[in-house]
């Protein structure tokens, strides 16, 4: 089961107490005189069978996804002491624009100006058996590679696994430098701000305990708590997840209650992190991972937030929803056998700004 993860600045008590009751306790609407209502109760559910496994090689024997670690972990440096020089035209991204952990390093390299630094290719949003292929629309402009794949095994001929975005490539030495998220967020972030922005600072020294501690809680609970919750192949794994997923967006929802980011008047990485989840959520994870126990727009705080993210500028032409819903209503064929893509929901990120503290 998903660890009960401590909230951040909140008391231990409001993490649900069982996860198997699914029974959430009161859902803070933060507003004054708000009626607190239960998600809903139920009964410990005894179905023992296993569903079709999405990904078998990362599903444990109760039916919960467990992530592949990425395997890529080399890291670009301004100095070049990693081996990897910081230097403008070297480097690419593949991304997906349907992919979450893609996505964060495409707002990144926008809002650090980086776009004329860092080369960027789309891949396409639908996925086979094969992995994420470049389109025509859109192909790989460094070797010609049909498939991502192809990069992967190019730099590690034996690799063996999940090949996911984004992918950091270095155009020099023709090897993926790095396929985690969080670490090429860190490099866009401070080694390449002598050609970018670099009074834009994500990751500032001071707020850096906080970040680490939010981005952990956030990671576990609702980042990759709505994967644990759609690739669950029993009930109990798929209760365990959504469980801890609505306990996390509670505390989330009272947090933002009283200040405009995460940790206060100054955006950083952990929204970012946390945005590229939320802005899926109504449109996808709600109804194909079945996290429905509430929609975002459903959190005052959080669907304004939100909205605020969308709104900034540069962010919302890195949001589309065609990519997305194609992505996970055609790809994820365990999960939505006749590959039908829903018209709605009509979003319309067009909260106004919460009047908080901070």
């Amino acid at each position: 089961p998903a660890p009960e993860v401590a909230p951040i600045g909140l008391p231990s008590d409001s993490l649900p107490s069982s996860p198997l009751l699914l029974s959430l306790g009161p859902v803070t609407l933060a507003q004054p005189g708000a009626q607190r209502a239960r998600f809903f109760e139920t009964q410990p559910m005894t179905q023992t069978s296993t569903a079709p496994a999405e990904f078998p090689q990362e599903t444990d024997p109760r039916g919960a996804f467990q992530r592949q670690v990425s395997r890529f972990r080399q890291h670009v440096t301004t100095d070049g002491s990693s081996g990897f020089r910081a230097e403008p035209g070297r480097y690419h991204l593949y991304v997906s624009l349907a992919c979450p952990w893609a996505h964060r390093t495409i707002i990144v390299r926008k809002l650090k100006g980086l776009e004329d630094v860092i080369g960027l290719t789309i891949v396409d949003p639908l996925r086979d058996h094969r992995g994420w292929a470049f389109s025509s629309d859109d192909p790989d402009p460094n070797q010609g590679f049909e498939f991502l794949e192809q990069a992967y095994l190019a730099t590690d001929p034996k690799f063996e696994g999940r090949v996911t975005v984004p992918v950091l490539w270095d155009t020099q030495r023709k090897v993926v430098v790095n396929n985690e998220s969080s670490e090429i967020l860190r490099m866009l972030n401070s080694e390449f701000d002598e050609w970018g922005e670099g009074a834009v600072d994500f990751y500032p020294q001071a707020l850096r305990e906080e970040i680490d501690a939010l981005n952990d809680e956030i990671y576990r609970t609702v980042n990759n708590g709505v994967y644990r919750a759609g690739f669950a192949t029993t009930q109990e794994a798929y209760e365990v997840a959504v469980s801890a997923l609505f306990g996390a967006l509670e505390r989330l929802e009272i947090r933002l209650g009283d200040r405009r980011y995460l940790t206060g008047p100054a955006l950083t990485e952990a929204d970012w992190r946390l945005f590229t989840t939320l802005i899926r959520f109504d449109a996808v994870y709600y109804s194909h991972f079945k996290c429905n126990l509430r929609r975002l727009i459903d959190f005052p705080n959080l669907w304004s937030y939100t909205c605020e993210l969308y709104r900034h500028p540069g962010v919302a032409e890195t949001v589309d929803f065609d990519h997305i819903k194609r992505h996970y209503f055609v790809t994820h064929r365990s999960i939505n056998p006749t590959g039908i893509v829903p018209l709605g929901p009509v979003l319309e990120f067009d909260a106004p700004k919460r009047q908080c503290g901070t």
